[in-house]
């Protein structure tokens, strides 16, 4: 187990800020207790005992489990008790006032809270209790810029006679961890849309599909697509993982275009993504572009797929 991970979470003060912020509204001192899951070193749980909960209970099945237990040890945290298992995992769990978990990546679902959080609702939280995060909305936006498509197309320029067109295109059916710019997006990134929601507790469904329609109003080519999202910690406290948003050690994710698509004025683009996730399987992405005139008649569709992007 490698500490450099925690590190980063701990020093991503906007992250930190925002769940003190969420929990610090609905925990009340001396009777509240909390349910901290995939509680890592265990800063989220020490907050809530910080704040008042009456108990916090931290569930972490991973190695950082010695970590936290230590850290609570060092801080005299006498409400806090540390379980070393995956909630799920958890028979008869205590019943909870407030569940709070921090396992969102890059891609929001790719540690499964969708899952995580639909069996904390059944069997953890009160009835009545608080769920953060409570909602999720994801985003996507065209990407103008070819700065990342130049990187990924590298293969073209390798020389010596050689035709390296299948590494390319593995290249290119790959999803990449990047910071954007607002001024790399199709205006500005303001016409970005919300492709999928999630209200944590109540979705059960691990598999998202979702679609974005924009139309030009001037030339413009597009390369890719963008991606982010933001949580809804409570009502009135958000976290985003937007380019325009308070940086966070999470950043955007990147969906290329095979072929840059060059739409003339009035034309549109629609992004269509996929995603499925499962302790089991991991994250499978699929995402497809497909290229409408100013009529609405179909010029052209790409269809790309991570799956496609692994070496076999």
């Amino acid at each position: 187990m490698r500490i450099e991970y925690h590190r980063t979470l701990i020093a991503d003060h906007v992250r930190n800020q925002a769940f003190h912020d969420a929990l610090s509204r609905v925990i009340k001192t001396g009777e509240t207790v909390v349910a901290d899951i995939g509680a890592g070193t265990g800063l989220i749980g020490l907050m809530a005992a910080k704040l008042g909960a009456r108990e916090v209970i931290l569930y972490e099945a991973a190695e950082v489990a010695g970590v936290a237990a230590a850290t609570i040890k060092a801080n005299r945290a006498r409400a806090c008790h540390l379980m070393p298992c995956h909630s799920t995992e958890m028979e008869d769990p205590p019943r909870v006032d407030v569940v709070v978990s921090e396992t969102l990546g890059n891609y929001a679902f790719e540690e499964n809270i969708i899952d995580t959080l639909a069996d904390a609702r059944k069997r953890h939280l009160k009835d009545g209790g608080v769920i953060i995060p409570a909602r999720i909305r994801q985003f996507v936006a065209p990407v103008i810029s070819d700065r990342i498509h130049r990187e990924l197309i590298v293969w073209n320029d390798v020389g010596f006679g050689l035709d390296l067109s299948v590494a390319r295109q593995m290249s290119l059916n790959n999803v990449y961890v990047r910071s954007l710019t607002p001024d790399e997006l199709l205006d500005g990134g303001r016409g970005a849309k919300v492709w999928d929601t999630v209200t944590l507790g109540s979705d059960t469904r691990a598999s998202r599909k979702g679609e974005a329609s924009f139309k030009v109003e001037t030339d413009e080519t597009v390369y890719g697509f963008a991606y982010w999202w933001d949580a809804e910690l409570i009502e009135g406290v958000t976290l985003s993982t937007a380019p325009d948003a308070p940086r966070t050690h999470w950043e955007q994710l990147y969906f290329p275009l095979e072929k840059p698509m060059a739409l003339a004025a009035g034309e549109s683009v629609l992004a269509t993504l996929r995603s499925r996730s499962s302790e089991e399987a991991g994250t499978h992405l699929a995402w497809t572009a497909v290229h409408f005139d100013r009529d609405g008649a179909s010029k052209a569709k790409q269809a790309m797929d991570l799956d496609k992007g692994w070496i076999p």
